[in-house]
């Protein structure tokens, strides 16, 4: 049983499913996730759109779905009784589907550390107890879990896998529908609909700012799996100048853009990784953003940054998220190519630090070694 709670987790269950079904064509998969699980071979139960939320306000009004859900994978834990359950990321869901799997005698592999090196570190001692072992993305996270007696395994970061074919920007622009002799900005508002519906429309006036002034721009909003073209490209309102949303292609598409902001989470990694000239901007309620505030203590809230040590993208956060605030240092970037030039410098270091090629493969690996102990 394997159960994805965000976009995210959707690609990395995708391709963990497939290494499991190659390693052991006869393994029955089902659980939550979205169209990639599906398409790997696992039979939905539920799909994850209904708990991929984010923030503490967000949370509580969405509680009776997250409730529903949860009480939905509890009866299949008992029910189907899966001879392992696999969580993917959506700690905050997750671990407690952990704890319903404890009391069922199902064991637990879990599938992308939570960020218990950031906030709420208490979670390992919760870890230990519900999770028989942790597949780590990261090599820093391998000595936490060492530490706090927890079985670990570092697998490695999916972006570190070298793509199948060599990213084509003139290909991409074509797919899009983009002109193909005029600079893209990409615009990367979130895969959460509450994270569209709270950064799209700062977005959306940030491409107003930037295309005063420099007519040769157009403007990409890549679409997240799970979210509607036509329901984004309303959220994030009417505008002067047009912009260009599409599906798929992600995040193969961003080579072909000159600059972009990107909603913080996994994609600013993945657009890092592109090289593509970037900075990272987020908001969320004032009220879940001062709790968040209050208990993180971490130099940087970007993964880029995290994973550098430093900050090599700027970050715009909470109330320095502002139309201008992005125009401004977007368009630096646009104006300024050894600004741009410096900064894919900077970022061709973070994926070699990544890990090497192979992680589902070390991933399936691992969890179909735990199947095996029984």
């Amino acid at each position: 049983m394997l159960t994805a709670g965000e976009a995210s987790g959707d690609r990395l269950g995708a391709g963990l499913a497939r290494a499991i079904l190659r390693a052991r064509p006869d393994a029955e998969l089902f659980g939550m996730g979205g169209r990639r699980m599906a398409d790997a071979g696992v039979r939905l139960t539920h799909d994850y759109s209904s708990v991929a939320v984010n923030g503490i306000v967000e949370v509580l009004r969405h509680l009776s779905d997250l409730r529903a859900v949860m009480g939905g994978l509890e009866r299949e834990l008992i029910e189907q009784a899966p001879d392992l359950l696999v969580p993917i990321d959506a700690p905050d869901f997750n671990l407690r589907l952990a704890a319903r799997a404890k009391r069922a005698a199902v064991p637990v592999v879990y599938f992308v550390s939570p960020q218990v090196w950031a906030w709420r570190k208490g979670r390992v001692r919760v870890i230990r107890r519900r999770v028989r072992r942790m597949l780590v993305l990261f090599p820093f996270e391998t000595g936490i879990y060492e530490e706090a007696g927890v079985p670990v395994t570092f697998v490695g970061h999916p972006l570190a896998e070298s793509p199948e074919t060599e990213p084509s920007p003139a290909r991409m622009r074509e797919r899009a529908g983009l002109d193909p002799g005029r600079r893209v900005v990409a615009l990367l508002p979130g895969s959460r609909r509450v994270e569209v519906e709270r950064i799209g429309p700062i977005l959306a006036a940030a491409a107003e700012l930037l295309a005063a002034g420099r007519p040769d721009l157009q403007f990409l909003v890549p679409v997240a799996p799970g979210l509607e073209i036509d329901w984004v490209r309303a959220r994030m309102g009417d505008t002067e100048v047009g912009l260009t949303f599409h599906a798929g292609d992600f995040p193969e598409i961003l080579h072909s853009c000159a600059a972009g902001a990107v909603a913080a989470g996994t994609a600013s990694l993945e657009a890092a990784v592109t090289r593509m000239p970037l900075v990272v901007v987020y908001r969320m309620s004032p009220l879940s953003y001062g709790i968040g505030r209050a208990l993180v203590r971490l130099p940087h809230y970007s993964l880029p940054n995290l994973v550098a040590g430093r900050e090599v993208v700027r970050e715009l956060i909470q109330g320095d998220c502002t139309p201008e605030r992005i125009a401004a240092e977007v368009g630096g970037l646009l104006d300024e190519p050894e600004r741009a030039a410096a900064m894919a410098r900077e970022l061709d270091g973070i994926r070699s630090g990544l890990g090497a090629g192979g992680v589902y493969e070390r991933a399936a690996e691992a969890v179909l070694g735990e199947l095996d102990r029984g």
